[in-house]
């Protein structure tokens, strides 16, 4: 059990969020509502049976739920309701920023028009500023199991909207599709002038992180949590300060560790690595940005001190200006002066 007063220390915390799918919060409710209105059958007929196949046993098995899930997502408003819920979710979480990935491929393919997309994600963005304060920025990934004619496609079809694109990033099935393969991609797309992360170091080798950095000269690397199987990127890693986008929970869902007290994230800390938390795809995965640090507390024994660092580390490694953070940054030392402990 987390004592009452961390855990109201963390759920107070202001937090920023770096990795998050906005498919990957269609919570089952809202999917079995926009799937009706939209006429679109799904496999599973009740909410009840819908959580009970949230049982997965790798990337793969996931991603074949996750996919059928997008199914459901049509219209412009499709996108705005999706969104606006997890700005929602992530407000009372007391998220003061968060960064977040699309896959426009998911639904393009299917003959859903890329504007529509975007246009519904951008309008909750932008009007959830005022009401809940919180700021964000989008995050445009490429499928990686297509092709990388296809990521440069998406990438044309991107170009009229980016002013509200920040970077773009690589997601989908790891294995077997290495980094290297959208070296051209990534490329065009800081030509574009747009920053680039990508996933890597899930359930792909240490290799596949050093890819990213060289070959794709990303920002941050999402994930990563197999660098520890190499130590020279290890050192690498903490010497260049490169951030690590770290999800616990998903990564004891999709069986990357057997169990949370067996996960590295607390090793990564100590390394002197730019750790951070977040919730990945937490209507799949069991929990939001808070219910991950709970667990990750309890499980690994974090400090407040570690709380802390991981809340720091991530706001220092968003895309924010150097203003932009330096306001959270005394937001969350404020906040650590008045709770001591």
């Amino acid at each position: 059990m987390v004592s009452g007063d961390l855990e109201q220390f963390i759920r107070d915390l202001p937090k920023a969020e770096l990795h998050v799918h906005i498919e990957g919060t269609l919570e089952p409710e809202l999917l079995c509502e926009i799937a009706g209105r939209n006429r679109i059958p799904l496999r599973f007929r009740t909410v009840k049976e819908l959580h009970k196949a949230y049982q997965f046993h790798n990337l793969q098995s996931f991603l074949d739920i996750y996919y059928e899930g997008t199914r459901a997502l049509l219209s412009e408003q499709d996108f705005f309701d999706l969104t606006w819920a997890y700005l929602e979710r992530a407000a009372q979480q007391n998220v003061r920023h968060a960064e977040i990935f699309f896959d426009p491929q998911a639904h393009t393919d299917r003959g859903v028009p890329f504007d529509a997309v975007i246009t519904g994600i951008h309008r909750a963005l932008e009007d959830v500023l005022p009401v809940f304060g919180l700021s964000s920025r989008l995050i445009m990934c490429f499928l990686r199991h297509l092709s990388a004619d296809a990521a440069m496609r998406t990438l044309d079809d991107s170009l009229p909207f980016k002013d509200w694109i920040v970077a773009v990033g690589l997601d989908s099935s790891e294995l077997g599709h290495a980094p290297e393969k959208f070296v051209e991609v990534f490329a065009r797309a800081k030509e574009e002038g747009y920053l680039t992360v990508a996933h890597a170091g899930e359930e792909g080798p240490p290799d596949y992180i050093r890819q990213a950095l060289d070959l794709l000269n990303v920002s941050r690397i999402d994930h990563g949590v197999r660098c520890l199987d190499d130590s020279t990127l290890v050192q690498r890693l903490a010497r260049e300060r490169i951030p690590l986008t770290v999800c616990p929970l998903s990564n004891v869902k999709l069986c990357v560790f057997k169990s949370l007290e067996d996960h590295n994230l607390k090793k990564l800390l100590d390394l002197g690595l730019c750790v951070t938390v977040n919730s990945d795809d937490p209507a799949y995965f069991g929990g939001y940005i808070t219910e991950n640090l709970l667990a990750s507390q309890q499980a690994l024994g974090l400090t407040r001190h570690d709380i802390y660092t991981l809340a720091r580390n991530a706001f220092e490694a968003s895309f924010l200006s150097a203003g932009e953070k330096a306001r959270y940054i005394g937001e969350l030392d404020r906040f650590m002066q008045a709770h001591p402990g």
